[in-house]
């Protein structure tokens, strides 16, 4: 059959639109396919088998807890009942392990895994009776060429002093660990609990944020908890901390740390007993802790009770697991570790769910002397402080305009950093339905503004250098209290970054500058406190102290720095304070 030319003509125009319409199709198809795999894993609750029980709360009675153990075994041995361990003779030991590691291997080494270690808890800890059906329990270690035997002790406890039908699984993650008893050792080691412990192991290094979100998305347990490698849970540690969760599935929960020495093993409370205290955090996004307020301990006849808590220090924690993967987990673009702690608190919070911190729950954790590793190339062209670019990348999804001013102020260089693309958590915070940051600091964080005040804003910032001299002031690396010396201006770093506000503070960091006619110091400033003596002169280019009327000079010959009467035509008491942005 012969087709006309205008038949031909139309079936070319039907099959190109058809040949059109099928690629916008795939198209379509494949940017919806990479958006969803890039989207926070979100799970369906009214699919879940696990549910909140919002009238089952734990019961204070007379005879002892349903979850108590009874007896209590004893080991003989170094370090027993958490007394400190010291290796006479042995420096060398000390020194070799403690430098590889940051803490004493070698005395872990002696120590049993299965230690004793002293109750902490408050005595009324021991009546409380907890519901039965708690949910199923996934601990996450996160480890990266940990001491062995410490990595091991953490295991052991949990499992020792954890309600087996309730330890659902410990689940190992090794995030790219290179020591040779890591390796088969390990796996050989963890086949005594018979698959009670499961270890993963990454292919490359991720760091600690990304690792516990993987450590999360293999868990099958309904409540996941994270505790670092080097962490002993002590007696009934977990019963406490599920049942604020099985109440409510949007609790996340928090132990009481106490301290375990990084040098004698020697385990000790770090919290006046008696006193609870819940995480805060200052301006600068340092983690600080204030005891409860009122308005929060007089909701609680007990003081063995759960309470609020604004945020925590990030190491030790429990929640939900399908919840924690609703919320995204933690941030994806944050960066090896630091400022994930801030990241779940505030999405938390600001998204429907609360935080308690549970006095009857205690886990020590070894503090060490210093990180003993590097972050390698997952530093690799970044340009200025990972944990900076966090806090910034916290800051500018989850703050309001007014308090993003204040961290600015307090970390002015931040503005200068590339902290990636929010676009999405951004997109999350909507879909999610979020308050605003002032809602949480009107709310849950209203004791913030007791100890950091709104800061009033800079008036200078940079490099503090001396006319005459060409130098710089400088922290030197010391920690406060210390005195700040000169060195040659490089501008890099916090050393030599000072900051001087409308109400007369010049700070450095954290810290204060304080003055004298015989130095100059840098002291922790006054808690509540804003505003400080300092005035810059700027016709002259003089920092004077009000207080005492004087002048900040560098004395020429000894290359001291204190106070000194005014002159202005010397070049001794002549400072420009500058900033470079490149160097930033």
């Amino acid at each position: 059959m012969r087709i006309t030319n205008v038949r031909r003509g139309r079936i070319i125009r039907i099959s190109s639109v058809c040949a059109i319409l099928l690629l916008l199709i795939y198209a379509l198809n494949k940017w919806s396919r990479n958006n969803i795999e890039a989207q926070p894993v979100i799970s369906d609750y009214k699919a879940s088998s696990y549910k909140s029980h919002p009238d089952e709360y734990p019961v204070l009675k007379t005879e002892l807890g349903n979850f108590e153990p009874k007896d209590r075994i004893v080991v003989k041995g170094p370090g027993q009942e958490g007394k400190p361990y010291h290796m006479v003779g042995r420096d060398n030991d000390i020194a070799d392990s403690e430098s590889i590691y940051g803490m004493n291997i070698a005395a872990s080494d002696d120590i049993a895994m299965n230690r004793t270690v002293p109750d902490t808890r408050l005595d009324e800890c021991k009546y409380w009776h907890y519901p039965v059906n708690l949910p199923s329990t996934s601990v996450i270690i996160v480890f990266h060429n940990e001491g062995f035997s410490v990595l091991m002790r953490t295991v052991h406890t949990v499992i020792d002093r954890s309600p087996p039908n309730i330890l659902h699984e410990i689940v190992l993650v090794d995030d790219y660990s290179d020591k040779e008893n890591l390796g088969e050792n390990l796996d050989k080691y963890i086949k005594r609990w018979n698959g009670k412990v499961r270890l993963i192991r990454n292919t490359q290094r991720e760091g600690l944020i990304r690792t516990r979100s993987r450590g999360a998305q293999e868990a099958t347990g309904d409540v996941i908890v994270f505790l670092d490698a080097h962490c002993e849970v002590n007696v009934n540690w977990l019963p406490p901390l599920l049942a604020p969760i099985y109440r409510d599935y949007r609790i996340m929960t928090v132990p009481v740390i106490d301290g375990i020495d990084h040098r004698t093993f020697e385990y000790r409370p770090v919290y006046q007993h008696g006193t609870n205290y819940r995480g805060i955090f200052e301006w600068g996004m340092l983690y600080k802790e204030n005891e409860v307020p009122d308005r929060e301990s007089n909701l609680h006849k007990h003081k063995s009770e759960p309470y609020k808590s604004p945020t925590h220090a990030g190491g030790l924690f429990a929640i939900n697991r399908q919840y924690f993967l609703e919320i995204g987990a933690y941030d994806p673009g944050l960066l090896v570790w630091g400022g994930e702690n801030f990241e779940l608190s505030f999405k938390i919070w600001q998204c429907g769910g609360s935080i308690e911190w549970v006095p009857c729950s205690r886990v020590g954790h070894v503090y060490r002397a210093f990180m003993p590793y590097s972050f390698g190339n997952l530093a690799k062209n970044r340009k200025g402080s990972l944990i900076t670019i966090n806090y910034k990348r916290v800051i500018e999804t989850w703050f309001d305009e007014e308090h993003k001013e204040y961290f600015y102020t307090r970390e002015p260089t931040a503005r200068f950093l590339d902290m990636g693309d929010i676009t999405e958590q951004l997109a999350l915070k909507d879909r999610l339905k979020c308050k605003e940051f002032s809602w949480f600091m009107e709310n849950v964080a209203y004791d913030v503004y007791d100890k950091f005040p709104k800061l009033p804003k800079n008036t200078h910032w940079g490099m503090v250098k001396n006319k005459a001299s060409g130098l710089c002031l400088d922290t030197m690396g010391k920690a406060a209290p210390a005195y700040i010396g000169t060195s040659s201006c490089h501008g890099t770093g916090h050393s030599q970054l000072f900051r001087l506000n409308e109400a007369g503070q010049l700070g450095v960091g954290e810290r204060c500058v304080e003055a004298d006619t015989e130095s100059l110091k840098q002291a922790i400033c006054r808690l509540g406190t804003v505003d400080g003596p300092w005035r810059y002169e700027e016709e002259h280019n003089q920092l004077i102290h009000r207080l005492h009327g004087y002048c900040l000079t560098l004395q020429a010959h000894a290359r001291t720095l204190g106070l000194a009467p005014c002159d202005p035509n010397n070049t001794y008491q002549k400072w420009t304070i500058t900033h470079q942005k490149a160097n930033w």
